[in-house]
């Protein structure tokens, strides 16, 4: 007991410790840590705005983003008879859903918790779908003109 008292008396003795060093310190670690996560956070924001006016405009990024910028024409007609590209659209007698036109339409919550009026998940999911089925927009619009459905 003596020995943590003297201890303790020690401590507080101690020279008294300047944190005003640590906070700048602090502060610059925190924005920049910060700095990219709000960028991304703030190019996301854009994307979506953009999205909601012209789904399109974001499908042709994402496709370029997978080196399919050449096949928007296919996707274009694909999801144009499927939905219109309207990220609401829903087919009243399968109950698919969005600009894919998913089935079930709950499939395209593995791209994101927005994904019922999020245009970009909606097209993430749907060129995912894609090209695991089909290997691309091209081959799925062929599909679908053989088939009537993809």
């Amino acid at each position: 007991m003596v020995g943590s008292q003297a201890d303790a008396g020690q401590a507080s003795q101690a020279a008294p410790v300047d944190d005003s060093a640590l906070g700048v310190a602090a502060d610059r670690v925190s924005r920049s840590t910060l700095r990219p996560a709000i960028a991304e956070l703030q190019k996301e924001q854009k994307e979506r705005a953009a999205a909601l006016k012209d789904p399109r405009t974001a499908a042709r990024q994402l496709l370029a983003e997978r080196g399919w910028a050449g096949e928007f024409s296919c996707l274009d007609a694909l999801w144009s008879g499927e939905s219109g590209w309207d990220p609401r659209a829903t087919n009243q007698s399968s109950g698919a859903y969005g600009i894919p036109q998913s089935l079930p339409a709950t499939k395209m919550a593995t791209a994101g918790k927005d994904w019922r009026t999020n245009p970009i998940t909606q097209i993430r999911w749907g060129l995912g779908y894609i090209e695991a089925s089909y290997g691309s927009p091209c081959a799925a619009q062929a599909f679908k003109q053989g088939h009537g459905w993809y």
